[in-house]
């Protein structure tokens, strides 16, 4: 089998409003993440598959022989298979760690596109923008950029690129090929994802995702931000309960306060989709900064602040800057709007400030393009 190497690229996600309203059938806002995860895959003919992945300091390695003795009990490659990759990495539930988790998604996306057929000899090199368990979908940036790059190598999709580009992307039906592969990788990974993560690595843009359902919006103005990560550890699982408990518990109070995310969120998809259907102004950025005020305000009543992210939002708004939470709260990351004309050197100061506070700080922007196939 001939696999040609290939570069792909997934990007992350933030939430711009609407986290934890799901918990509700509520609209959340996702939008894709200019911070990158790079996949380099390229063939070899030592007779191995290779894995390196720097972010979580792993490399690992496997003769092919080893692997097609896994799918000798018979070629259905599904939890079967899981169950058997499992068991010949040693892994039970008290070690699924990241490392662990990236390599196991690796394996099954590996096997169950080339088990049919001869194993190819492969290397693969992955390296990320994104912090890892920081909410920003790094995981599924992974799986998406693994779906890409083995479902051309294995021939289930094209190589877009030609001789004369750059970067290219692929048609409608292959994305669709590469974003059911990726959920399987977050199956994996999760367990129950929401598939929003990798349906914004994918497409990338903005999606809406209401009752389970994810509607990718056509266009999304590029809007420059600033990414903050508190590196204050938090647990999805944990803090969705935590939401559920205080609607149970207060369901005349917090009932309400859904309903008014959902409102915040609708009303920012309305301006975001003016501002790609006229002239922008700065009163679409005036709007902007209020439903961010007010966004972060009701998610702390809902008890999924932290406060490292007060912090983050003093620290900003001290400059005159707009910041909320991003994902599920309880520590993680936060997003800052930057207006066209924010002064450079306001934008340094403040990454600055916020350096100084511990956290980690970076420019970039959101709305921009899915997974891509480079060079």
């Amino acid at each position: 089998m001939k696999v040609r190497d290939c570069l792909v690229s997934a990007p992350g996600k933030a939430i711009l409003h609407g986290e934890h309203a799901v918990v509700h059938g509520k609209v959340a806002l996702a939008v894709s993440l200019n911070r990158r995860t790079y996949l380099h895959l390229k063939a070899t003919s030592d007779g191995t598959v290779c894995i390196n992945l720097p972010n979580i300091d792993t490399f690992l390695c496997w003769n092919l022989s080893e692997l097609k003795q896994l799918l000798e009990a018979g070629q259905r490659l599904d939890f079967d298979l899981l169950k058997r990759l499992r068991d010949f990495m040693g892994l039970t539930n008290g070690n699924l760690d990241t490392s662990n988790m990236a390599t196991l998604t690796f394996l099954y996306i590996y096997m169950s596109l080339f088990g049919s057929g001869e194993l190819p000899s492969l290397k693969v090199s992955v390296w990320s923008e994104l912090p890892t368990g920081a909410g920003l979908g790094s995981s599924a940036a992974y799986s998406v950029c693994l779906a890409a790059a083995l479902l051309c190598a294995s021939g289930a999709i094209p190589a877009p690129l030609k001789e004369w580009d750059h970067t290219c992307r692929w048609h409608q039906e292959d994305l669709e090929l590469i974003n059911s592969w990726a959920f399987q990788g977050e199956m994996i990974i999760h367990g129950n994802p929401s598939g929003v993560d990798n349906t914004v690595g994918t497409w990338g843009g903005m999606l809406r995702f209401l009752a389970g359902k994810i509607i990718p919006l056509s266009r999304v103005p590029l809007i420059r931000i600033l990414l903050t990560n508190t590196k204050v550890p938090r647990s999805t699982k944990v803090l969705v309960a935590r939401v559920k408990d205080r609607i149970n518990k207060f369901p005349p109070i917090m009932i309400p306060v859904l309903d008014t995310v959902d409102a915040v969120s609708s009303t920012c998809e309305k301006v975001l989709t003016e501002m790609t259907r006229e002239p922008i102004t700065g009163e679409h950025y005036n709007t902007l900064e209020e439903l961010i005020d007010i966004n972060q305000h009701l998610l702390n009543v809902m008890g999924v602040g932290h406060p490292a992210l007060d912090m983050v939002c003093r620290v900003t708004l001290a400059k005159g800057l707009h910041s909320k939470l991003t994902g599920a709260g309880g520590g993680g990351c936060g997003i800052t709007l930057l207006r066209p004309e924010t002064d450079s050197a306001i934008i340094q100061s403040t990454m600055q400030d916020l350096k100084d506070c511990g956290f980690d700080c970076w420019e970039t922007s959101i709305g921009g393009p899915g997974v891509h196939s480079g060079s």
